[in-house]
């Protein structure tokens, strides 16, 4: 407790310039947290995916559509204990800023494979018997305010048209990880309207879902569906569920990167001024030191007040900005909900924060307890007074 006292009492000799090396710290470990937090949310789909279940679609690419008709032969390959599937629908609510995510799927199958959205049953009954009926996520609701058994008129993108429904049941997630801002219906729905208005896009679906007894049999079960369909009019490109994530994210891997690149940076710039504080603060003490030293401390004791200083002031910037970022993070988030349906921060960042500040202060410490180490006797005498 007094070591503690002493190293406060050095620390704040300077106040100004020590609430500024703090608030340095702090806005660097806030900052770092943040950007790992959006790198975080660029990998949730991915982060949240299940090892049990692959994602089929057209071999050519994700624009063209497979054969419904593909859903019993996938079903009867090895392996494979269930099959669902799903369009991805693009439309819009009022205006093209009012943007989520939305697919017509096969109620039933879609969500027994997607345990993570818990709807209550009387809701998902509700859901299964109305084919205008759809379920949304809970985020999804609180941004537009929608409730169970209002009409949701949306604008069709991919698929023209003004298209009616009805909320049937809010989704929550299981995990913390869950997106809560999507948006499902009955492809049958989509269906037959196609069918009465552009019959050759009818029986269409974008991805299958397939659910698998083992999940290890994933690279197995993934080859056979592909080799159904070898040399057919719509091969197919299966991968996990994982992987067909994790596609996406390639597309902007460099943003990424950059993001990354960025977030050490400014731990590095942080050290520096660090590192600038606690050179001055040892110029400014030789003659203490010296006298420390006349009076018989050694070197390890001299060292231990020089790196005890430097990281008490990390220590104290860094837990500012560890307690600064969950509120933040949090703000950040809802204002950014809609690039960023989920948006955490998590453990694994508060470890490298508690790291990067010991670094810091390790490394903002070594120069000058070096230099406070080898002054001579005489040399610090000198300057004192």
């Amino acid at each position: 407790m007094f070591l503690l006292k002493l190293l406060a009492r050095n620390a704040f000799r300077h106040r100004i310039r020590t609430f500024l090396t703090i608030l340095g710290i702090t806005v660097a470990i806030l900052a770092f947290g943040l950007l790992q937090a959006v790198v975080t949310a660029w990998y949730a789909g991915a982060n949240a995916s299940s090892a049990a279940r692959l994602i089929s679609r057209n071999a050519v690419s994700l624009v063209f559509s497979l054969p419904i008709a593909y859903q019993e032969r996938i079903r009867r390959i090895e392996g494979v204990s269930s099959v669902s599937y799903a369009n991805w629908f693009g439309g819009v609510y009022i205006t093209e800023k009012n943007f989520f995510p939305s697919f017509a799927i096969e109620p039933k199958s879609y969500l027994d494979l997607y345990p993570e959205f818990v709807l209550a049953p009387e809701e998902k009954r509700a859901f299964f018997q109305d084919r205008k009926g759809c379920v949304i996520g809970k985020k999804l609701a609180r941004r537009f305010g929608w409730k169970i058994g209002d009409s949701i008129p949306l604008k069709g993108t991919i698929f023209p048209g003004n298209w009616e429904f009805v909320v049937r049941g809010i989704y929550s997630g299981a995990e913390t990880s869950t997106d809560e801002s999507q948006f499902f219906f009955h492809w049958q729905y989509l269906n037959e309207s196609l069918r009465k208005t552009v019959a050759r896009r009818a029986d269409q679906t974008g991805v299958y879902i397939i659910g698998l007894k083992n999940s290890r049999a994933a690279a197995e079960v993934s080859l056979a569906v592909d080799a159904t369909f070898k040399n057919s009019l719509a091969e197919t490109l299966t991968e996990t569920e994982k992987a067909f994530q994790l596609s996406f994210v390639s597309m902007t891997e460099a943003i990424v990167v950059a993001i990354r690149i960025v977030s050490f940076v400014v731990i590095i710039i942080i050290m520096v001024v660090v590192a600038n504080t606690m050179a001055m603060t040892a110029r400014e003490r030789i003659g203490e030191y010296a006298i420390f030293k006349a009076m018989g401390f050694q070197a390890h004791h001299i060292a231990g007040m020089v790196f005890g200083e430097s990281l008490f002031i990390t220590s104290a910037g860094g837990a500012l900005g560890i307690i600064l970022t969950f509120p933040v993070a949090r703000k950040f988030g809802q204002l950014m909900g809609d690039f960023f349906p989920v948006f955490q921060v998590e453990r694994s960042t508060i470890y490298m924060d508690l790291v990067f500040c010991l670094i810091v202060g390790i490394v903002a410490g070594i120069f000058p307890t070096w230099r406070a180490v080898r002054i001579k006797i005489a040399d610090g005498l000198r300057r004192v007074g």
